[in-house]
Parts: structure tokens; sequence; C-alpha cells
């Protein structure tokens, strides 16, 4: 396995690529604030020319997440459009319409579900699990939903699961997302399909969007970077597509990679190997 080449900065950079597809939490913002050297990078990639499609694995329609890039002060000057997780899972959801579904996930996700058709139920009386998280995931772990999702599994329900993310960093801690539920419910021999990143149907909705801001002119795939914080994510995701990688070392795994205070290298080559993943380019932070 190759190491990624370490890069003084998105500067280095500018004259491979034309078009960014960029993680969201971990690298622009933690859940609580905006990393401004990071969005600074953005926009000034944008303003020589770039595009950047910021591609979220959060379970809502795109609409709900620039209003929270707003709220927290990322400038919208960094970024030329966003295709969510919750984009991508609307298809599969409407295929299950009129359900009924279990909703798994909190009341923040529900513009998820708008104008699907679909209708909610008891998980007794359920069809299908519709997961976005832990109805809690400031204190609840998946191990809350061992037994439930054992019956669940017994009466063969299939789970649709809008946020393939293990964990995120919210401010200094790391939160459960609903990949977390969807991996025990497949350690549960439990069907499980997702849409989010590492699975095709994000990127290929990314890519078209990409494709009309330019007015639907091709897009170069080898000049496509997708830059992330996630190995089982948005590396193994660009991976998969055969896309350029540039990994952001002070993310979800900041506390190993980043432990002496610089990004280390042996480590990083570690945590890959352990993901079966590969990145060309890595950065301690994502900086000009």
């Amino acid at each position: 396995m190759t190491s990624p080449k370490l890069a003084a900065g998105l500067s280095a950079l500018t004259d491979r690529y034309d078009l960014l597809l960029c993680d969201v939490w971990g690298v622009i913002h933690n859940g609580r604030e905006a990393f401004p050297v990071a969005c600074a990078a953005l926009a000034r990639f944008r303003a020589q020319g770039g595009e950047v499609v910021l591609i979220s694995n959060a379970p809502r329609p795109n609409a709900g997440v620039v209003a929270q890039l707003d709220a927290l002060g990322v400038p919208r000057e960094a970024y030329s459009l966003v295709v969510t997780s919750g984009d991508a899972t609307r298809k599969l959801l409407a295929a299950r319409a009129p359900g009924p579904a279990w909703k798994l996930g909190p009341g923040r996700d529900d513009p998820l579900y708008e104008g699907l058709g679909l209708t909610f139920s008891d998980l007794d009386e359920a069809r299908f699990i519709a997961c976005t998280g832990p109805f809690d995931d400031e204190a609840e772990t998946p191990e809350d939903y061992r037994e439930r999702f054992r019956g669940a599994v017994a009466r063969g329900l299939p789970m649709i699961c809008a946020n393939p993310d293990i964990v995120v960093q919210r401010g200094d801690t790391l939160i459960y997302c609903g990949g977390a539920l969807a991996q025990l419910y497949e350690a549960l021999d439990g069907q499980v399909a997702m849409a989010g990143k590492p699975h095709a149907a994000i990127y290929d909705l990314a890519l078209a969007e990409a494709a009309g801001l330019r007015d639907g002119a091709p897009i170069d795939r080898a000049r496509v970077l997708c830059v992330g914080d996630g190995p089982r994510t948005d590396l193994r995701g660009a991976n998969a597509q055969g896309l350029d990688a540039l990994f952001i070392a002070a993310g979800i795994h900041a506390q190993e990679i980043l432990a002496k205070g610089a990004l280390d290298a042996a480590m990083m080559d570690h945590v890959f190997e352990t993901e079966g993943v590969t990145a060309s380019w890595a950065m301690a932070e994502l900086v000009w």
C-alpha cells in the first residue's frame, strides 16, 4: 500500500484538480463551530476557477445543511452547492412508500420524509426501518437498540439508513451516527440499504450536480479530488469511484494520527491498512 503524499496546502494541488467533493463534518466544521482556515481555503479554490461540492452524509435534504452551515458561519463563498446522503436516500424511501416505516432518529431529521407519501408506525407494525441515527445521540449507543433490532431482524424487516457515518465529531466529542446502528443491524443478520458515502448513489448525484454547474459539460474524473476525514466513508467511497482522495487527519482520527501534535505518517498508514483504503494526499487540516 502506497502512503499518501503530504501536501503543504490546497494551493499545491490547484493545478491538478477542477472539482472538489468535500466532506463537511470534521473538515470545515465540528458541529459547533466552523473552521475559518478550511473555509478560506475552499473559497480561494473557487476564486481561482474551481468548483466545490460539499458532499455530506447528513440524513437531511441539502437545504437543512445549508441552513446549518449559515448558522455556524461557513461562508457561502466556500462552496458551490451541497449534496447530502438525505438527498440520495429519498429515492430508496420513496420506493417503499407508503410503508409504514418505523422512524428511528431525532425529530430534526423529519424533512427527509417530506413529500414521499410515507406513513409511520410502531416497530411491531412496521414494514421497514427508516434510520437517520439514534433518537438521542448525546446519550445513546448502538447497544441501546440491540434487543429491538433482534426482534426486527427475526421478522425480516429491512433497514434504510440515511447516514452511513459511524461517528462524527461534535465539539470535542465523538457521537454515534446512523451507520453505527446499521453496522449492528447487519451484524445481527439484518438487511441494510444505504445511499450515502461510501456508496455509489451519492457520488452519481454529486457528479451530476457538478456537471450542471458548467452547463452539463462532462466531468473529467481525473481532475476530481475527494476531501474527507473518514477512511470508511470518504476514502472508501473515493477508492470505489476511482477518484483521487485527500485525507484530513484533524477529524475523527485526530487522537491517533495527531496525538503527538504533528501528523504521524506511520499511524496514518496503520489506520489506512486496517480499513483497506488509500489516499493520494494527506494534510493535518485543510489549509490553503
